[in-house]
C-alpha cells in the first residue's frame, strides 16, 4: 500500500485551507450521495437546490453507480490494471480502487484532487489489497504534465490506463480549454487506454436553474454542458457501446427501472478507447 503525501506536520496546514463558510462541490456532492463529510453551508445549499430541482439527487446517485459499472467493465472485460481518477471527491462506498481491486487485486489506482478536505481524507482512500497499489496526488486538473509526472511513480504507462474524469470537467468553464486538457492527458497514455467521463448536462430547465443557483452561492462555479459538448471530449477515440448516453443507460446490466422516471437524469457519460 502506498502512503499518502500527508504528514502529521502538515495536518494543521491542511485544516487551515478548509473553508467552512462557502459551499464546496466535493462536500455538496457528498451530501447528495448520503455522506457525512460536509458542513452546514453545504447542506443548506443542497436543500435549496433540492427545492429548485430534486432531480439533482438522482444525478449524484446514478453518476456514482456509473463509476462502478465503468470500472467493472474496464477491469473485468478489458483487463485494465491502471486507473487515474482525477477530481476524486470525498470517499464513499465503492471507490475506484475498491471496485477495481475486487476484480483484479493487483490493480494500481492514483487519485488526484486539490481540495484540502479530500486531502485530509486521503488515508481513507488509500487502503489497498496487498497485491495492488493506491496513491493520492494533491494536484490540479489544469496541469496534466505535472499530474502525470507524479502518477507514473505508481502507474505503468507502458500498459493501458483508464483516465477517469467524473463530474469534474464542469469546473472548466471554457469548452475549448476543457477539450485541450483532456487531449493533453490522453496524449500521455498508450494505445489501449480508456477515457471515462460523466457529467451533468444542460438537458432540462430544472438542471439549468439548479446550476445557476449553485454558481450564485459563492462556490467555485460548475458549468453544465450540452450533450454534444460531452461527446466532443471523445473525438479521436473509439466509443465503447452504447456510446454517449444518460448515465442510467450505460450498460445497466438489466437493472430494474428507477422510480419516478429517474432514469431520465440530466447526466450523460461515455467510455472511449484510444486506438
Amino acid at each position: 500500500m502506498t502512503e499518502p503525501d500527508v504528514s502529521l506536520s502538515r495536518a494543521e496546514g491542511v485544516r487551515a485551507r478548509i473553508d467552512t463558510r462557502t459551499p464546496h462541490s466535493a462536500r455538496f456532492w457528498n451530501y447528495f450521495v448520503g455522506g457525512k463529510d460536509n458542513y452546514e453551508v453545504d447542506r443548506v445549499l443542497g436543500d435549496q437546490i433540492k427545492q429548485i430541482f430534486p432531480g439533482l439527487v438522482d444525478v449524484a446517485r446514478t453518476s456514482r453507480e456509473f463509476l462502478g459499472r465503468a470500472v467493472g467493465y474496464l477491469a473485468g472485460e478489458q483487463g485494465v490494471r491502471h486507473f487515474l481518477d482525477i477530481g476524486t471527491g470525498l470517499p464513499t462506498a465503492d471507490n475506484t480502487h475498491e471496485v477495481a481491486q475486487r476484480i483484479t487485486p493487483g490493480a494500481h489506482v492514483v487519485y488526484v484532487d486539490n481540495d484540502p478536505l479530500v486531502l485530509a481524507h486521503a488515508r481513507a482512500l488509500l487502503t489497498s489489497t496487498p497485491e495492488g497499489r493506491t496513491a493520492y496526488i494533491d494536484a490540479d486538473l489544469h496541469e496534466p504534465e505535472a499530474v502525470m509526472e507524479q502518477a507514473v511513480r505508481v502507474l505503468d504507462t507502458s500498459q493501458p490506463v483508464a483516465l477517469m474524469l467524473l463530474n469534474v470537467l464542469g469546473h472548466v468553464g471554457d469548452h475549448g480549454r476543457a477539450r485541450e486538457l483532456v487531449r493533453r492527458f490522453m496524449e500521455q497514455l498508450p494505445s489501449g487506454s480508456h477515457l471515462v467521463i460523466c457529467d451533468s448536462t444542460a438537458t432540462s430547465p430544472g438542471m439549468i436553474a439548479a446550476s445557476e443557483a449553485y454558481n450564485a452561492s459563492g462556490a467555485i462555479p460548475y458549468h453544465v454542458r450540452p450533450v454534444a459538448e460531452i461527446a466532443g471530449f471523445f473525438d479521436g477515440l473509439e466509443l465503447v457501446e452504447p456510446g454517449i448516453v444518460r448515465v442510467t443507460h450505460w450498460r445497466p446490466d438489466g437493472a430494474a427501472p428507477l422510480p419516478g422516471g429517474a432514469e431520465q437524469v440530466d447526466a450523460y457519460c461515455g467510455v472511449g478507447r484510444k486506438p
